[in-house]
């Protein structure tokens, strides 16, 4: 009888190794990752990887993250969001406005003299798209938004103090916004990828760049310019980009309730929150490197950067009437804008 119960017993363990049904290891997910910087970018290093081994982390290794640098998984930097949407990629991080006039009432954060840290105004962006601008991301599942560290004026061996003094110098522009700030204070913008800064201005293409403090070190830009004109700390910087963390809806769908709800602890203000504080960290260091190398700086006085502000309110107009041209309230949402900033004391 012993034996017949041990038959029987082994038999069924085999049926139910077989199926599949016994001891069955929880299904991981592997989450297809996309962004455009290397893998050395302070982004991948400290924001993607550490976001990774969260997720990770909390969903006791079911969640796994597989990263697509560089633009591995092809494409350009301005197709990452119709990626995700198309299921090219399950998440990416993306700077939308690489598309111009698709993201229009996002973009009132790249209008210029806006905010003053990343830190408050990536969770005044995250608010703001909730109420404003859902359809501009439709198709996509937003997890967290940011702003980068804010840029400064960069230059290889002009010194500028003055709108006089920036009058007629070439610069780099980082956007469709960035553009139209620069033609607004005398320059000339000169549109390019941030790699192409470093040779451009050696070579004198360029007088200097609109580029963020963060961006600086990866390219060397403290060795290669000599000056660099700033706004004083608590004031708004003259451009700053806005940047998406984005799911597709369907992989999201797909998870198990456990698994959406470990995303969901992953997202939203308080990731957005960490996520433009940490952006907001590389400024020191990446400064500090152009101090100890004595280069000049040039920090705007109080009532120069009236004139600035001043000579920039006709960007701010413009907006408002493209916006406006496309059936939104320009007015409204720019107020909207600037009270979430104050909101998070920015």
């Amino acid at each position: 009888m012993k034996q017949f119960k041990n038959t029987i017993l082994s038999a069924l363990a085999a049926t139910l190794l077989l199926s599949g049904t016994a001891f069955a290891a929880p299904e991981v997910v592997t989450l297809k990752i996309s962004h455009f910087l290397p893998t050395s970018s302070n982004f991948h290093q400290k924001i993607l990887l550490p976001w990774c081994e969260k997720i990770g982390k909390e969903s006791g290794g079911r969640l796994k993250c597989q990263i697509y640098p560089s633009m591995q998984l092809g494409g350009t930097p301005a197709q990452l969001l119709d990626q995700v949407r198309d299921g090219v990629a399950d998440i990416v991080w993306s700077l939308p406005t690489y598309q111009a006039g698709r993201f229009t009432k996002s973009e009132v954060f790249e209008l210029p003299f806006m905010a003053r840290t990343s830190e408050g105004g990536s969770q005044a962006l995250w608010e703001y798209i909730q109420k404003n601008s859902q359809d501009e991301f439709k198709g996509t599942k937003l997890l967290f938004t940011h702003l980068h560290d804010g840029n400064q004026m960069h230059f290889g061996k002009k010194s500028v103090k003055t709108l006089e003094d920036l009058k007629g110098l070439k610069l780099r522009a980082p956007s469709r916004i960035g553009s139209k700030t620069l033609t607004a204070l005398g320059a000339v913008p000169v549109q390019m990828p941030a790699p192409a800064v470093p040779e451009s201005i050696s070579k004198s293409v360029v007088d200097g760049a609109s580029i963020p403090w963060e961006v600086t070190t990866a390219f060397k830009l403290q060795e290669i310019c000599k000056t660099h004109t700033e706004t004083a700390p608590g004031q708004a910087k003259h451009a700053y980009s806005i940047f998406v963390f984005a799911m597709n809806p369907a992989k999201y769908n797909k998870l198990p309730a456990d698994l959406k709800k470990v995303i969901d602890n992953n997202s939203g203000l308080a990731t957005s929150k960490w996520a433009g504080r940490t952006f907001d960290s590389f400024t020191p260091a990446a400064r500090k490197i152009a101090v100890d190398r004595h280069n000049t700086f040039n920090v705007l006085s109080d009532a120069e950067y009236k004139r600035w502000v001043k000579a920039c309110s006709k960007v701010d107009q413009e907006w408002i009437r493209e916006v406006n041209t496309k059936g939104a309230n320009g007015v409204a949402l720019l107020k909207d804008a600037r009270a979430l900033l104050k909101k998070y004391n920015n």
